[in-house]
């Protein structure tokens, strides 16, 4: 067998509907859309989520909780992803942007204890969980709040 000789099974390369090219085609005219009604229009079709009339779905449900407009949201980095750093350097905002550890910065970042560390190091973030300075701190580094 040659690549020349190669062909997809039948049937399972279909031709595409062209319709509105004439009524020798079958699908000219109304072009397979019937003949008046809603579905027959430009743009027609019901919105998405309508029922018929009938109560849709998202108003049947009941509607819970809040949302805070004004809560501060904070990028968040593991201890664990320190280890890429040398010791003894100072790891601000900036270091962790350009090491790829975080793109956005939202309200600011966060520091967690996931994950351990065996370098000092000076951290700058905005926020640090309890058990993140423990292990930074017993590491011989220290932590300051920006």
């Amino acid at each position: 067998m040659k690549i020349h000789e190669l062909s997809p099974a039948e049937g399972a390369r279909k031709k595409r509907k062209r319709v509105g090219r004439g009524p020798g085609s079958g699908h000219g005219k109304t072009s397979c859309r019937g003949h008046k009604g809603q579905k027959a229009r430009s743009g027609g079709g019901p919105a998405p989520g309508f029922e018929g009339g009938q109560m849709p779905l998202h108003r049947r449900l009941p509607k819970r909780g809040f949302t805070n407009l004004f809560r501060t949201e904070y990028t968040t980095v593991n201890i664990k992803d320190l280890g890429r750093f040398d010791a003894n350097t100072t790891v601000d905002v900036n270091a962790l942007k350009q090491a790829g550890l975080i793109k956005n910065i939202k309200d600011g970042v966060k520091l967690l204890g996931d994950g351990d560390i065996n370098k000092p190091l000076t951290v700058k973030v905005h926020r640090v969980s309890i058990s993140a300075r423990q292990k930074i701190e017993s590491a011989g580094g220290r932590v300051e709040l920006v």
